[in-house]
């Protein structure tokens, strides 16, 4: 019995060590320069498309800020407005988290009073291909207000008021 719990004590000693080099290594590997661009925590989605983007299957795209500073992200070839979108989200809360520690931002308010856009059209269509707008690996992309046209605007209003006098007990 005794025998049997001191080498359990030593497997799990070594698989303490096995995992600590391990992690030591994969942290080298991380803060080496070549390897800047891959996150701190990356997923297989990650790594894949980092490796699709070396061998040509991917892009990088800059986006543009309000505040004129700028940041990458890489989608595959074959990516859509809202895969850019969801892009710009994992970028900009890892950045945050890391900044700043946990850090809620509301995309949906980000997505009402924003859009994206490249050589003055707006990319509003979630299911459209970026290469439909011409975007390729290196394009930049802006970050611009979001005007909805006044019709729009009336008839979202118009809508909201309805629905909500329907719950109007004295109506």
């Amino acid at each position: 019995m005794m025998m049997e719990s001191s080498m359990k004590r030593e497997e799990n000693v070594e698989d303490y060590v096995k995992k600590a080099r391990l992690n030591s290594t994969l942290a080298a590997l991380l803060h080496d320069p070549i390897l800047a661009d891959v996150p701190k925590n990356p997923t297989l989605s990650d790594v894949d498309t980092l490796i699709s983007l070396e061998l040509g299957s991917a892009m990088r795209i800059s986006i543009l800020k309000l505040d004129d500073t700028s940041f990458d992200v890489a989608l595959m070839n074959s990516a859509t407005v809202k895969d850019l979108k969801l892009a710009i989200k994992k970028k900009v809360n890892n950045v945050e988290q890391s900044k700043m520690g946990h850090r809620h931002i509301s995309w949906k308010h980000v997505w009402a009073n924003f859009c994206l856009s490249y050589n003055k059209e707006k990319l509003l269509d979630d299911n459209s291909v970026l290469q439909d707008y011409g975007i390729r690996n290196n394009s930049q992309v802006h970050f611009i207000p979001y005007v909805m046209s006044k019709d729009s605007q009336k008839h979202s209003r118009g809508r909201k008021h309805r629905f909500f006098h329907g719950l109007n007990k004295y109506a």
